[in-house]
């Protein structure tokens, strides 16, 4: 029945490329497949790293009073530790590694919407790490726990703290941009016939996780901004010494925080389900609930975030409603259970290593997740909050829970992604070692919490009762988990030394991807499908109908052309991150104020010249990126939408600006009404905010008027609304300097809270209206050089919708701090 495309030339030829062709390759491409192994690539070493870091932790707690991390290094390892394994394992691999690779296989596409913005992600993703590293190297490591507490990270490794709330702004940047190309590509690009209803379970969600991280991300963005800013220039909405509230640090960080947990667990159910729809050869056991469920924690989830805040203080009435939700959102994660298990009952089961891994997924989640109701009981919580029974819960659903998973996955598309099996004895044994090792290593937490051992302290006394004993079995325990990583790390390595012999469908999969070649081919199909999808396993549908696939000549088939600008953006990024890490524009410090630039040290002269010198490439790359037509040749866009891929992918990123506004505008109006922040009796007048506001909406006018003129062919009219947009938002940038420049001479916001967050809010915006008009332009500049045509549309769409969110912003600014 099944057509399937011919091998991929690129199998054949690789083993003669070299290094730096290889190198290049993946810095230009903008196949969705190079750019999911690199996220699952970085995501695997960023494991290794991890584990070797947490190794460590368990090598110093084996025993009482040991000194191999004592004090602050200890703090920097657990830092480190959880950081990474958080923010480049888990979230990456799941949603952007197998995300990137097999959703548009899944959904029978060529490529995600925008594949030029996925190549910027990925390496964004890469610079973040990169700045990561580069700061063990130039200061040290954060020491200040994961959460990075506030005012832990003013008293601690400053620079360590610096760097890593830079890394955390870019990666969520990369995450956002990844995300809202996901959502456009599932709205505008799923195979003629295929419709949401009859999409394969892993791609609700990757769905449903995109939109999570568009809604939650502003919280930790905000978190993380906030904190960088009172480094370096003293503007803090938290410092109690001018009335801030410390605790609203925690408000913003667990916001994103908490849901983020599910932005580990959804794309890994969607896995699981499809594991087990497969190995079971039957259909998902309760395909819409499952999916209703997935987007009810979407929805939920935003709204448990202060169960982690239990113990500090907050009011009953909402530690009660927060409790409440918190056993809510069990519900539709304990039905997903259900779905998976009801799948596997009277199937008849596959029993390989994808299977092992999702048996135990389920059993260990079932477990875990019993462990977080009863942390969502109040009276239980305040008694273990700061225990090891938290760290034991916590890696109970995300170490032999959701990794477990993670597991599956590769084990699953391996032979996808490859052509090539791993070894069933050498996976056994992984399993094995991590299924033991997890359950030694985290088991004895549970206990030691219970005893009352505390979290994130580097030793502990001798003669505590089974303190010793408990902690020297966990170190057992990381060591068997260590074995395993090696066993995973070996089945791997010793793949690649097999032919490929797996074809298109080892497993007898039901779903899209299994139709292409194993390794599939850049342009994944050499076939059309039929353009009627009666469930959400159309291969099983197709061939009980009789139906087969049409073959198409792979050279009539065009791909979107490799760039290397979208690389360089990011890596001029990597520049100005690391400029605004160990430098700033001025010799700033917010004890003292403005020093000579002589007097600063030689690693902040360079960190500051590295700063400049990012700019220039920053512009060049970015306008030689819009400046290069996405295709070679005139390609009809196949939308399932009137809307642009452009305008789609744009649309869903706002949302995540609207939250980060929506979040830092909620902190600001909360200090305003308990008095903390009450406005000084000279504030910026109104009549100049009047008369910004008066151009801000001129210039949105006259940008949907220039849209419209390219609409309907009449260019240089377009051109010249374009021109007028810009001239009108660099006036409004003149007048908000000036009034920021007379302002910030009448009083001092170090001492001012409402002055800090006029600056914060106000200035946040007019960074945003910089690049807003970046966006606007960059379609000027393809209108000038004849970039665009029927064809090709530009980056007029997005650039002004971007425009108009930015005008609106503005109103509500208006509104609060200059009528209010």
């Amino acid at each position: 029945m099944t057509v399937h495309a011919p091998l991929p030339q690129h199998t054949q030829t690789a083993a003669k490329r070299g290094v730096w062709e290889v190198i290049k390759d993946f810095m230009m491409t903008t196949d969705h497949k190079k750019i999911g192994l690199l996220y699952i690539i970085v995501s695997i070493l960023g494991f290794c790293l991890g584990g070797l870091l947490a190794l460590a932790i368990r090598v110093q707690l084996a025993l009482p009073e040991q000194t191999l991390l004592v004090g602050t290094t200890y703090n920097q390892v657990l830092t480190m530790h959880a950081a990474i394994m958080l923010f480049f394992f888990l979230i990456p691999l799941g949603l952007f590694g197998f995300g990137n690779y097999f959703l548009p296989l899944q959904l029978g596409v060529r490529d995600v919407a925008l594949p030029r913005l996925n190549t910027f992600a990925v390496w964004l993703f890469i610079a973040s790490l990169i700045l990561v590293v580069l700061g063990l190297f130039n200061g040290g490591a954060p020491s200040v726990g994961w959460t990075f507490y506030y005012p832990l990270t003013m008293d601690g490794n400053q620079t360590g703290v610096s760097v890593f709330m830079v890394a955390v702004i870019l990666n969520g940047l990369g995450s956002l941009l990844g995300s809202a190309n996901f959502a456009a590509t599932i709205v505008n690009l799923r195979a003629p016939g295929m419709g949401l209803w009859k999409m394969p379970v892993f791609a609700w969600s990757i769905f449903a996780t995109s939109i999570l991280q568009l809604l939650t991300l502003g919280g930790l963005t905000a978190a993380a901004l906030l904190t960088y800013l009172e480094i370096k220039l003293g503007l803090s909405m938290f410092n109690p010494g001018i009335g801030g509230v410390p605790v609203l640090y925690q408000q913003f960080f667990w916001f994103y925080s908490h849901p983020a947990v599910y932005v580990m667990l959804l794309p890994y159910l969607g896995i699981g389900a499809e594991v087990a729809s497969t190995m079971a050869r039957k259909p998902l056991f309760g395909y819409r609930v499952m999916v209703y469920s997935m987007l009810a924690i979407v929805l939920v989830s935003c709204i448990v975030w202060l169960h982690h805040m239990f113990a500090v203080g907050i009011p009953e009435a909402w530690q009660i409603a927060f409790m409440i939700s918190t056993l809510i959102v069990a519900v539709p994660t304990g039905v997903k259970i259900f779905n998976l298990i009801g799948t596997l009952w009277g199937g008849r089961i596959l029993m390989r290593m994808p299977t092992y891994w999702l048996i135990g997924f389920i059993f260990n989640f079932l477990i875990g997740g019993i462990t977080g109701v009863s942390l969502g009981m109040i009276p239980f919580d305040y008694q273990v909050t700061m225990s090891y029974y938290v760290v034991a819960h916590f890696h109970n659903v995300m170490m032999f829970g959701t990794a477990f998973l993670a597991m599956a996955g590769l084990y699953y598309w391996w032979p996808k992604m490859t052509g090539r099996f791993l070894d069933e004895k050498v996976g056994l044994a992984h399993f094995w070692l991590f299924m033991i090792g997890s359950w030694l290593t985290f088991l004895p937490q549970y206990i030691l919490g219970l005893l009352g051992m505390p979290r994130r302290y580097y030793t502990y006394p001798a003669g505590n009762w089974a303190w010793t004993e408990l902690n020297f079995a966990s170190t057992v325990g990381a060591f068997l988990l260590l074995l395993g990583g090696l066993a995973m790390l070996y089945n791997m390595f010793q793949s690649f030394k097999r032919p490929i012999t797996a074809g298109p469908n080892p497993w007898g999969g039901f779903t899209l991807e299994w139709t292409s070649s194993s390794p599939p081919a850049a342009y994944n199909f050499a076939h059309d499908f039929p353009q009627n999808f009666p469930t959400e396993r159309p291969l099983y549908d197709w061939e009980q109908n009789g139906e087969t696939l049409t073959p198409v000549d792979p050279k009539s088939i065009h791909l979107p052309q490799d760039s290397i600008w979208p690389f360089m953006t990011a890596f001029s990024l990597l520049l100005m991150g690391y400029g605004l890490s160990f430098g700033w524009f001025t010799n700033y410090d917010p004890a003292v104020g403005l020093k000579p630039f002589a007097d600063a040290s030689l690693s902040f002269k360079i960190a500051t010249t590295v700063l400049y010198l990012s700019l220039p490439v920053f512009f060049y790359s970015l306008f030689k990126w819009a400046g290069t037509r996405e295709y070679a040749v005139p390609v009809a866009h196949h939308h399932l939408t009137k809307y642009d891929n452009g305008f789609m992918g744009m649309a869903w990123f706002i949302i995540s600006e609207v939250a980060l506004f929506a979040i830092l505008i909620a902190g600001y109006v909360y200090l305003r009404v308990i008095g903390a922040a009450e406005p000084p009796a000279l504030r910026p007048s109104i009549w100049l905010a009047a008369l910004n506001t008066l151009i801000l909406v001129t210039s949105s006018g006259v940008v949907h008027k220039a849209e419209q003129d390219l609409h309907h062919g009449r260019t240089s009219w377009g051109r010249l609304g374009l021109f007028i947009t810009l001239l009108l938002g660099a006036i409004f940038m003149i007048f908000q300097v000036y009034e920021f420049s007379l302002f910030g001479t009448e009083s001092d916001w170090r001492q001012n809270l409402w002055q800090s967050c006029f600056f914060i809010i106000v200035g946040l915006h007019g960074l945003h209206i910089l690049i807003g008009g970046t966006g606007i332009a960059l379609p000027y500049y393809q209108l000038l050089t004849g970039k665009m045509d029927k064809y090709n549309h530009g980056s007029i769409v997005p650039a002004s919708l971007y425009w108009h969110l930015v005008d609106v912003v503005w109103l509500l600014i208006v509104a609060i701090f200059y009528a209010w």
